[in-house]
């Protein structure tokens, strides 16, 4: 865990959410089980398989060490999860958890939960997706599926956006996006589904078209979406949903399913939408092998023509 001792040995102050250690990217052999992420004030260390106490000793005095020569008098708040064959054990090692816990990410304050579940209400390394949303929303209606807590709504009404429509089938989520839009003063502008999307598509393609559609669903999730069944007929569905030269964000977070997937499953189902780009993902999340990583594509609709007199 040397790997990880000497990443806690760096660690500097800072006042937005973010990824301090990636083991999961397979860069530093022995470590691959752990992640440290900062959700400040607050640490969340994750480990995917058991480890003893021993070595979260060892944890909790590199985190106490730093955190007095960077942060001296300011009390030391870590969290450790460990996720293992389908089981969650969290505990808070030292401090405490503020409640709301809310942190700010390039002027997005968005709610979060490291105390329970293995989702926290903010995927960290979606970061440079929510900014191209930020960049690219302006003067758009955008469509935000698989909403989760609204985060990618937040930034696209801060960058502009005239309107964006919300659709997730878990309606504690939708009530933590619309606590979210209320944090940022979004009180205008946003509409909220809690639907199942399948079972919502007329009301949904109804509010459209839009010049943004956002697809961020998870990789697998029983009796609402699995990627490889579920992907190509939401995809043939897509360029109904999209004005004239809109863009669609394509996202996947599953380490067995490669960029090539989504590709080819987008030319047989919706050949007409063009492939413009990958995003990249925070430097922090870097992988040893990059087709394993979050998957974030940039699709544009065909531009009408324009009809030439004869």
């Amino acid at each position: 865990m040397q790997a990880l001792l000497d990443a806690i040995a760096r660690i500097e102050t800072g006042s937005e959410p973010r990824r301090v250690f990636h083991g999961r990217g397979g860069l530093h052999p022995g470590c691959e089980h752990w992640a440290l992420d900062a959700y400040p004030p607050v640490w969340l260390l994750t480990s995917f398989k058991p480890v003893d106490d021993a070595d979260l000793a060892r944890v909790h005095d590199a985190l106490a060490h730093r955190w007095a020569e960077v942060a001296p008098g300011e009390t030391l708040n870590w969290v450790f999860q460990c996720r293992h064959e389908g089981r969650t054990d969290t505990r808070l090692m030292a401090g405490s958890v503020p409640e709301p816990h809310v942190v700010n990410e390039r002027g997005a304050r968005l709610r979060v939960h490291v105390l329970r579940g293995q989702n926290h209400g903010l995927f960290l390394d979606m970061a440079e997706g929510r900014q191209w949303v930020r960049e690219h929303a302006t003067g758009c209606k955008v469509l935000n599926l698989f909403a989760y807590t609204g985060a990618f709504s937040v930034v696209a009404l801060q960058g502009g956006a005239r309107q964006v429509v919300n659709v997730d089938m878990s309606a504690g989520a939708i009530a933590i996006a619309q606590q979210n839009h209320a944090l940022n003063g979004l009180s205008a502008g946003a509409g909220f589904l809690a639907h199942d999307i399948f079972k919502t598509w007329g009301r949904i393609t109804r509010s459209g078209p839009y010049g943004l559609v956002i697809v961020d669903p998870p990789s697998y999730q029983k009796g609402s979406f699995v990627a490889t069944k579920d992907y190509p007929r939401l995809m043939r569905r897509l360029p109904d949903l999209l004005v004239p030269g809109g863009r669609l964000l394509l996202c996947l977070n599953a380490p067995e399913l490669t960029p090539a997937f989504l590709q080819d499953t987008m030319r047989e189902a919706a050949p007409e939408l063009v492939f413009e780009q990958r995003l990249a993902n925070p430097d922090a999340f870097a992988d040893a092998l990059p087709d394993r990583a979050l998957k974030a594509l940039v699709y544009r609709a065909p531009a009408l023509v324009k009809e030439t007199a004869p």
